[in-house]
C-alpha cells in the first residue's frame, strides 16, 4: 500500500469491510465440540484485501470489521474484538508480508500456510490468557480445551478461510486492482 490511498482504493476497502460483514450475517457454522465458537467466513474478504493492498490494508479493514462484529452484529463485545483482532491481524500481518515481495502461487500457499500456524499458535495463547478471565473459569478449564477445541476450531477457521481465498483469490484481484 503507498503512502496515500486512491478514493478508488478506499472505496474497494469499503467494499470488502461491508462484504466481511455480509458474510458474518449470512453464514455461522456452530463448532459442535463447542457451539459458543462459530465458523463464519467473514476473514475471506480480509486476507484478500492483504494479497491485493498488502498488510497494512489488511489490518485496516481487520480493525473496522472486528468493531462492527464485535459492536453491532451480535458479536462478544470487547472479547470477540480483542480475539478477533489478534488472530486475524496476526494472520494478516505474516501472510501480507510474505506475499507482498513475491506473488506467485507458490509464495501465496506458503503464506497462507504461515499465516494459519501462526494464528492456531497464537489463539493458544490468547485463549490461554483472556479466555479465563472473559468466561469466569479457571485456566484449567481452558487449557483442557486446548486440544479438544481450541485447536481444531482455529485450524478449521483459518484453514478453510485460506483455501477459499486462494481459490478465489485471482479471480477477484483483476477486479480491485482496476483504476
Amino acid at each position: 500500500m503507498k503512502n496515500k490511498l486512491t478514493t478508488a482504493q478506499l472505496a474497494k476497502l469499503a467494499m470488502m469491510v461491508v462484504l466481511s460483514c455480509v458474510l458474518v450475517l449470512l453464514i455461522r457454522i456452530p463448532f459442535p465440540p463447542a457451539p459458543f465458537l462459530e465458523y463464519d467466513p467473514a476473514d475471506i474478504p480480509i486476507y484478500i484485501t492483504t494479497f491485493a493492498f498488502g498488510p497494512i490494508a489488511g489490518l485496516l479493514v481487520t480493525l473496522i470489521v472486528s468493531l462492527i462484529q464485535a459492536f453491532m452484529l451480535g458479536g462478544s463485545g470487547v472479547y470477540g474484538f480483542l480475539m478477533h483482532m489478534l488472530a486475524t491481524g496476526l494472520f494478516v500481518i505474516v501472510a501480507g508480508c510474505l506475499y507482498r515481495h513475491k506473488k506467485t502461487k507458490k509464495e501465496a500457499v506458503i503464506a497462507l500456510v504461515a499465516g494459519v500456524l501462526v494464528t492456531v499458535a497464537a489463539m493458544v495463547v490468547f485463549n490461554y490468557f483472556v479466555t479465563p478471565a472473559f468466561m469466569g473459569v479457571p485456566t484449567k478449564v481452558v487449557v483442557g480445551m486446548l486440544i479438544p477445541v481450541i485447536i481444531p476450531f482455529n485450524i478449521l477457521k483459518a484453514g478453510l478461510n485460506a483455501i477459499v481465498t486462494f481459490l478465489v483469490y485471482k479471480r477477484i484481484s483483476g477486479f480491485l486492482h482496476k483504476a
